[in-house]
């Protein structure tokens, strides 16, 4: 471990949801579902499939890294210098599903896409909580 790798930082957003793990495992994973909360794109929910994520200021590239069916799912992100990695897990609780998202990999001198993340993953859980409903 070099001594940058202890300055990389994470966003991580949790929230609880009053759905089954399988409704929103089907949010995360159906194109169309993805394209209502987050941006166009042509994921396919496979290991190492290569996708983009399309929004109005550009694309992300991604590769799905790891898939366990309404458990967990985790892809890169990389888009504007940022090279990441997006974690969801799904835990099932008594009222219905706890969602985690974890995005790490930003570097010190990656304040702007930090703080920016911070504001966008809600945004996108709030649009995610709408999809759901």
């Amino acid at each position: 471990m070099n001594d940058s790798s202890l300055h990389i930082r994470t966003v991580t957003v949790e929230r609880e949801f009053a759905h089954a793990p399988d409704k929103i495992w089907r949010a995360l994973t159906q194109p169309h579902l993805i394209e209502a909360w987050l941006m166009k794109n042509d994921f396919v929910p496979a290991l190492h499939h290569r996708f983009s994520l399309r929004g109005d200021w550009g694309s992300v590239a991604c590769e799905v890294l790891e898939i366990e069916p309404q458990r967990s799912l985790s892809y890169t992100w990389a888009a504007l210098g940022l090279d990441s990695v997006v974690t969801w897990t799904l835990t099932p609780t008594a009222a219905g599903t706890r969602l985690r998202m974890e995005q790490s990999g930003f570097r010190p001198d990656q304040d702007q896409a930090f703080h920016g993340a911070q504001y966008g993953w809600n945004k996108f859980f709030a649009a995610l909580e709408q999809v759901l409903a």
